[in-house]
């Protein structure tokens, strides 16, 4: 059921390489695109990527992209355009360097979900995902070829939205 305007919606990101963008030699992917987006887009998205994103944000959740890499948020919301999908917010390595790391004189983590308000983080590395108890943010550690892999990103995503309303009822 979606959430009103009076409450705020829970954000769920994900990573890009290795989470939605997988490799077809170990993944089952997402058709390729037509000629020529698929000269210009060469990455493939993981199977199921398009419908999660959508059920997501039907269910009520802002959905974004957390990534390490420096493509361009242009470029990224172009390139899941061509498959339906439209992010709530994008957030590359270009921008966590201006807005999340800004110069300090010690190295934070590649990604800082909770700096955005996220509340969940899909990524496939176990570095990133230790990260989220001490920066204050859950994390669904995803790789290896799974079918079942979207029911389980929904299912962690409404325990940690239930999670996160009881501890404002405390």
């Amino acid at each position: 059921m979606p959430v009103s305007d009076a409450q705020e919606k829970m954000r769920v990101s994900f990573d890009l390489d290795e989470v939605l963008f997988v490799n077809p030699a170990t993944h089952k992917t997402e058709k390729e695109l037509s000629f020529p987006f698929n000269r210009m887009y060469k990455e493939r998205l993981r199977l199921g990527t398009p419908e999660l994103i959508n059920k997501l944000q039907e269910l009520g959740y802002e959905v974004w992209v957390y990534t390490s890499s420096f493509r361009s948020e242009n470029y990224i919301r172009l390139l899941f355009r061509h498959y339906g999908v439209k992010f709530d917010g994008i957030v590359n390595g270009t921008r966590h360097q201006k807005e999340v790391q800004r110069g300090r004189p010690q190295i934070l983590p590649q990604k800082v979900p909770n700096h955005y308000r996220i509340s969940l983080h899909v990524d496939d590395e176990s570095v990133i995902c230790s990260y989220g108890r001490e920066f204050g943010f859950d994390a669904y550690q995803l790789d290896a070829e799974d079918d079942e892999w979207k029911e389980k990103i929904i299912a962690k995503a409404a325990e940690v939205k239930r999670k996160r309303e009881l501890q404002r009822k405390l």
